[in-house]
This record gives structure tokens, C-alpha cells and sequence, in this order.
């Protein structure tokens, strides 16, 4: 596991991800970001019981971020490890790991921002202090950026 990481997902680079010269689009990290984080939550358990959308609860992505370092070709297995690395009172931030499974290269890394939103109303809401305490549960050494105020 890589330092600092406890959540992994490991996927294989599949054919439709990759270009004329055999390596993964670009656009094709921010994929794996999306896939690694539903995992992490599901491990974290705050799925809820009838499913990802039957709890109201709404929360959209509103930054990725991805810096390259190497490239993945058809068939690689990679390794995407993934944490929330902090809280404020309506967003929290996510940073990914993209490692070569055979040759532990580094190929990606990343980081991406989510707002927890009011269904009614569509705008950022405070997160609830139930998924707060679920995620430094899971995750020690989140760093909590929240104030008292609203939002």
C-alpha cells in the first residue's frame, strides 16, 4: 500500500481507453478517480441501503485535477489509491494515486473537490456532521477545515 493511502482499486487498462499508440487517453484518469472514489465510499459505508441516489442527499464534483507523470498502455494493471484529505463545512477533497502494479511506477496523480448541496434549493450545504465523524472514522488523518459558520 502506498504511504498514506489506505483505500486501492486495481483496474487493467482496457483497449477503448487507449490511442493509436497503445496509451490510456488522458481524459481517462478522471474515469478512474470517479470509480476509485464510489469505491471508497462504499467501503466507508455511507451507501445507503436502497441505493446511491434514495437517500436525497446530492453532492457534485466541481474540481478534478489531474498532473501525468508517466504513461499507462493497453493492458497495464494499475493501481489507484485514493483518500479524502479534508473537510470544510461544504466540500471535501479527495486526492488519487495513480502506481503501475509490475513496475510500482507512479504514472498519475490527482485530486478532485465535492460540494454537498440542498436538494431543494441547489446550493452548497453545510455537510452533515454525521459524514464528518464517518470519514475521521476511516480516515485519522483527514485535516478538518470547517468554522461555525453556515456553508
Amino acid at each position: 500500500m502506498e504511504k498514506g493511502y489506505k483505500h486501492k482499486i486495481e483496474l487493467k487498462v482496457r483497449f477503448n481507453e487507449v490511442d493509436m499508440l497503445g496509451v490510456c487517453n488522458n481524459a481517462v484518469y478522471i474515469t478512474y478517480f470517479e470509480e476509485a472514489r464510489l469505491e471508497y465510499t462504499k467501503e466507508m459505508g455511507l451507501i445507503p441501503e436502497k441505493g446511491i441516489f434514495e437517500d436525497g442527499n446530492l453532492y457534485f464534483m466541481v474540481h478534478n485535477e489531474v498532473n501525468y507523470r508517466a504513461h499507462a498502455h493497453y493492458g497495464d494493471e494499475l493501481e489507484i489509491y485514493s483518500k479524502i484529505s479534508y473537510i470544510k463545512n461544504s466540500s471535501f477533497g479527495f486526492d488519487h494515486l495513480v502506481v503501475n502494479k509490475q513496475s510500482k511506477e507512479k504514472i498519475a496523480d490527482g485530486k478532485g473537490v465535492i460540494v454537498y448541496v440542498d436538494p431543494v434549493t441547489r446550493k452548497s450545504t453545510r455537510l452533515p456532521e454525521s459524514f464528518c465523524e464517518a470519514v475521521k472514522h476511516f480516515e485519522p488523518s483527514v485535516q478538518i477545515l470547517r468554522n461555525e459558520r453556515e456553508g
